[in-house]
């Protein structure tokens, strides 16, 4: 693994590497303008916090009933062409979105359906997008590429919010044509992009056993185990992302361009932090560099429940996206680095189960939440919940709190029946020197 600043940056200056980058810039723009849209919209129309937890569970049921199989077939079938099909159909649901409002759309459920499409294709989307990474990459640029990869992602968080609301201002039609516009040049740079092998192909024959192996990988591995779960309680109970239609109506009392600026904060805080780890990638303290990544995002969240104030709220925003980036790039690192090639796509299924889980049904969790206690109660009682869960998770997984290191990168050919390693500990690590 490449530590300097600014060692391997020339090998991820390829051609299909910054294809795929630009791709999924374009689609996570589109993607956070649609979802500013959809929020403000569903809000305006009932005006309950409710119906804004619903937009979340409607897009994690079918996620979590077919991400599992989507992991499958990302290890059975050319991972480009599967990310262009989910492209495909998000450009197609947006389409929906912009017909229905056409139309006059007058109830939620239209919208809550097509979300659920989205929430489909999100389910083949994050396996085979994690997984393609290293097949675009040598091994050695790997954390660099991700962390290049997490920049790109957020700052189109940053680029997509602010512009879906200056948009909403004519429409939220305007803003569905918009993303339509984006989601169709990011299937077209797929297209374009002539993968070499993505590695070695799984010859197993689908089956229940093969698909559930990446289900027994992360059970066999505490630190991947421990790394995933961590984030799926924490990001569960700490998420107040989608209650920030409501927050911004109802605390600060601003329009959709404030609620543009809420949605941007969190993602100029993981795309600077994102940067600094593209030339610095953390090298040392590993486990406690992550544990530190989500206290930071709790405190963060107890913050933005108290605040009512816009400046003070956008800061607590961008100090929670730098500890969740932190998170993030030390999480996916590590789970890519510790799976073989050949069952990368169930692997990471099982992280794309954990990660959908903390973020749609999150945002459910936080409807419910703040329907029952109250809007800036049950954002404050996140952020409390988020701090005991690291401070459990410490105890519970005291190999990832030691972890020094990440692990070197597993070969392709590990005997899926193997032990699980620990080559965090500090004995292993004495005898390797």
């Amino acid at each position: 693994m490449t530590t300097g600043p600014f060692t391997g940056f020339a090998a991820l200056h390829q051609r299909n590497f910054l294809l795929f980058l630009n791709a999924r810039f374009f689609a996570h723009i589109a993607i956070q303008m649609q979802g500013v849209a959809v929020g403000w919209q569903v809000y305006a129309l009932t005006g309950k916090t409710l119906d804004l937890g619903l937009i979340g569970l409607a897009q994690f049921i079918p996620f979590a009933a077919l991400v599992l199989p989507a992991g499958q077939l990302a290890d059975r079938y050319d991972r480009r062409r599967i990310l262009a099909l989910c492209f495909l159909v998000d450009f197609l649901a947006s389409l929906a979105l912009l017909v229905f409002t056409l139309s006059g759309l007058r109830d939620v459920w239209p919208v809550l359906g097509i979300m659920a499409v989205h929430g489909s294709s999100r389910a083949f989307t994050m396996p085979t997008g994690q997984a393609i990474v290293m097949n675009l990459v040598p091994a050695e640029n790997f954390s660099n590429a991700v962390a290049l990869s997490s920049s790109a992602f957020h700052v189109a968080v940053i680029c997509g919010p602010t512009p879906g609301g200056l948009l909403y201002l004519a429409g939220p039609h305007t803003v569905y044509g918009t993303v339509a516009a984006l989601l169709a040049l990011s299937v077209i740079l797929l297209v374009l992009i002539h993968t070499r092998s993505q590695g070695t192909i799984s010859s197993e024959p689908a089956s229940l056993s093969t698909l559930l192996e990446g289900l027994r990988f992360v059970r066999s591995r505490p630190v991947v185990l421990g790394a995933i779960s961590l984030d799926l309680f924490a990001v569960l109970f700490g998420g107040a992302t989608a209650l920030l239609p409501a927050y911004a109506n109802e605390v600060l009392h601003v329009d959709p361009i404030g609620l543009g600026l809420l949605r941007t904060a969190p993602g100029i805080g993981a795309a600077l932090t994102a940067l600094l780890l593209a030339f610095a990638p953390v090298s040392r303290r590993v486990g406690r560099s992550m544990f530190g990544g989500v206290a930071l995002f709790g405190v963060s969240t107890i913050v933005f429940g108290l605040s009512e104030s816009l400046p003070l709220s956008l800061a607590a925003l961008f100090l929670l996206g730098a500890g969740d980036m932190v998170s993030v790039y030390i999480r996916h690192v590590l789970v890519q680095f510790e799976t073989p090639d050949t069952i990368r796509g169930r692997v990471s299924a099982v992280n794309s189960v954990f990660i959908g889980a903390s973020n749609e049904l999150g945002e459910f969790e936080s409807g419910i939440t703040a329907a029952w206690l109250g809007l800036v109660p049950a954002i404050v009682v996140g952020g409390m919940a988020t701090l005991l869960v690291t401070c459990l998770w410490m105890t519970l997984f005291p190999v990832l709190r030691t972890m020094d290191r990440f692990p070197r990168l597993a070969s392709a050919s590990t005997d899926r029946h193997s032990p699980a390693r620990t080559p965090l500990s500090r004995k292993r690590r004495r005898r390797r020197r």
